[in-house]
């Protein structure tokens, strides 16, 4: 089934000053918890993990992770039973705090708390060996899901509609959901990745998904890393939510709009050039954020 996904017109003055057409694929709207990019890595990863027989789905992921919520939400859904290997052996007697971790928790999730060092061990045979004799055979999803069905059903997230477009944008966390925007899109079309982190590493990652090379990571919109935000970030967010009431989440859709009205200021785009931005979701996130700000005595994001 392909959901019918409404592309929203964004009216700015600054967008009709220099001619740009900016429309804004609201997949945040798919659903409360498995919304944007979520669903479309799970759906085909979901259906193999029953066509093999698997009753437990474990994956990774940070305090904040929208992944982790999603993940945690879809397997009580479908009736599968839920492992998080959450990076911070510091959460283990907080995650109750956390909101992300709490939501996680009420639809089942089972936690298992590691130190950085060790999470950075992910990917390694043998820990993931100590990980199975714990508990059990499962079905693994990658951190932020990114696979080869997660690229599949991103590329879903375009339709026939979305071919009159200059350029696709999306925020980049793991490359899942640009790969798959970058093997669905048009010859005339270009893809435009906004990395949450720093550096262009991922360039790899995601040339080993892609069918094509009409796509660049933009890497100057991390605003110092993964989870880093300022206040002229939350001041982008909320000036956003308030011209057009479409709330962003500041880990990723914040950052990619953010550099998309840069990269219209300093006129990289032509007169004319119509933009489709991908809304990934991940606003379950925008609580815990407040919570970070709040300590450190900045702004908070308007829910």
């Amino acid at each position: 089934m392909r959901l019918n996904i409404p592309n929203q017109h964004i009216d700015m003055p600054l967008l009709r000053q220099k001619g740009i057409g900016l429309y804004l694929k609201r997949e945040d709207t798919i659903h409360p918890f498995i919304s944007g990019n979520k669903y479309r890595k799970l759906k085909y990863n979901l259906l193999e993990a029953k066509k093999q027989g698997k009753n437990t789905l474990l994956t990774f992921g940070g305090a904040f992770s929208n992944h982790i919520a999603a993940a945690a939400f879809a397997g009580h859904k479908e009736g599968l039973k839920t492992i998080g290997v959450i990076r911070g052996e510091e959460l283990v007697d907080k995650w109750q705090n956390n909101p992300t971790l709490q939501l996680a928790h009420e639809h089942g999730m089972q936690f298992h708390f590691v130190s950085r060092s060790e999470y950075r061990l992910k990917n390694e045979p043998s820990f993931l060996q100590n990980l199975k004799g714990r508990y059990g055979d499962f079905y693994l999803l990658p951190e932020g899901g990114t696979n080869s069905l997660a690229v599949k059903g991103c590329a879903e997230i375009l339709t026939e509609d979305d071919m009159l477009f200059d350029y696709i944008c999306s925020a980049v966390g793991t490359g899942g959901t640009m790969a798959g925007l970058i093997n669905a899109s048009q010859p005339d079309q270009t893809v435009f990745g906004f990395p949450a982190l720093k550096g262009d590493f991922l360039t790899q990652e995601i040339g080993a998904f892609v069918n094509n090379d009409r796509w660049r990571l933009v890497t100057d919109y991390h605003f110092g890393g993964y989870a880093k935000v300022d206040e002229h970030l939350i001041a982008f967010i909320n000036l956003f939510k308030a011209k057009t009431g479409i709330p962003l989440d500041p880990i990723y859709t914040g950052k990619m709009l953010f550099g998309i009205f840069d990269l219209v200021k300093q006129d990289v785009f032509e007169p004319g050039t119509q933009i489709l931005a991908i809304h990934t979701g991940g606003l379950q996130g925008i609580k815990g954020m407040n919570l970070v700000l709040k300590k450190k005595n900045l702004p908070l994001l308007d829910v």
